[in-house]
């Protein structure tokens, strides 16, 4: 048999001589203790008499492996709430980086940041949206800029900010 999967863990396998014990009665009607036998209740009685159900000790013995025709269910839909402020956000940053960009600017990447933004763009390419390293850049340093305006000192910048300081 092939084994795979919690099911199979001695973790989680049944003993072989576990003796079960069925669960308490509850009798709301007296408290009982050791001496004293169960009162049984009569039909004209109004007090309240709780036994376990005859299907209790069946579902105590069932195997605990799971059937091979259930399957875990993945959802159809993976797409994420995305709060009002960020749809704002990203309308803020797509209107700065569709305006052409006049300014030269020089910045000092690492060679794995650089390879990072190359990944980004080919990943973008091969699914059909063309990008740039400057439009990456810039869509960053636009998205770092309006979580500023908004956020202040809660901003992503400030905390990396006082972060690199410490």
């Amino acid at each position: 048999m092939n084994k795979s999967g919690l099911a199979d863990s001695p973790f989680f396998t049944k003993p072989a001589n576990a003796v079960i014990a069925p669960p308490p009665t509850l009798n709301t009607t007296a408290s009982v203790t050791a001496e004293q036998p169960i009162p049984k209740p009569s039909k004209k009685s109004s007090s309240i008499h709780i036994s376990k159900p005859k299907t209790a000790r069946k579902l105590l013995e069932r195997d605990t492996t799971t059937p091979s025709n259930h399957d875990t269910v993945i959802p159809r839909h993976h797409d994420t709430m995305v709060s009002s402020n960020q749809d704002t956000t990203i309308e803020i940053v797509r209107k700065a980086v569709k305006e052409m960009g006049k300014e030269a600017a020089t910045h000092r990447f690492t060679i794995d940041e650089k390879k990072a933004v190359l990944d980004l763009i080919y990943s973008y390419k091969g699914a059909g949206l063309k990008t740039s390293e400057n439009e990456v850049a810039r869509i960053a340093i636009n998205y770092i800029l309006e979580d500023y305006k908004q956020n202040g000192r809660n901003s992503i910048l400030d905390k990396v900010l006082k972060a690199l300081n410490e």
